[in-house]
């Protein structure tokens, strides 16, 4: 049964890992990789990368991205959202503190950030969510 549209953002806007994916070209199929985004419902969804990485370079080739998180308990339930890239900003570290935040605990942020700060340059790709996919299965115990 697919989710209503605030159920779709509601669980999008919770700290899922998503699985990331980009058209790689002609004779390929998506680069699809695991990342961590920011999302509140009714805005943009967000996600850090670096400007010169593999995802960046197919990002500027195809100008949209999907992006599909799910999860197993207590129902089988996704959602994806593909979308434009709308803008692309410098990372601020106030943006990165809010994304290990996101995902880390509390205790686990400072030790993560001092070891990011080697992961050189980061930008944030903004995407518009324009078209969704989802579905809540149920317990599938049940079937």
């Amino acid at each position: 049964m697919p989710l209503t549209l605030q159920e779709r953002q509601e669980f999008l806007a919770q700290p899922h890992i998503a699985a990331f994916s980009v058209s790689a070209g002609a004779g390929r199929g998506p680069l699809t990789v695991p990342i961590w985004y920011q999302y509140r419902p009714g805005a943009e969804v967000w996600l850090l990368t670096g400007p010169e990485s593999q995802k960046m370079r197919h990002l500027r080739e195809a100008g949209r991205f999907t992006l599909m998180v799910q999860h197993l308990e207590p129902t089988v339930r996704y959602v994806s959202v593909e979308g434009p890239v709308s803008r692309i900003t410098p990372m601020t570290e106030e943006m990165h503190h809010e994304m290990a935040a996101r995902y880390l605990p509390a205790e686990s942020v400072d030790g993560y950030l001092k070891a990011a700060a080697s992961f050189g340059e980061q930008v944030v790709v903004y995407l518009r969510p324009e078209h969704w996919l989802s579905a809540d299965l149920g317990d599938l115990s049940e079937y």
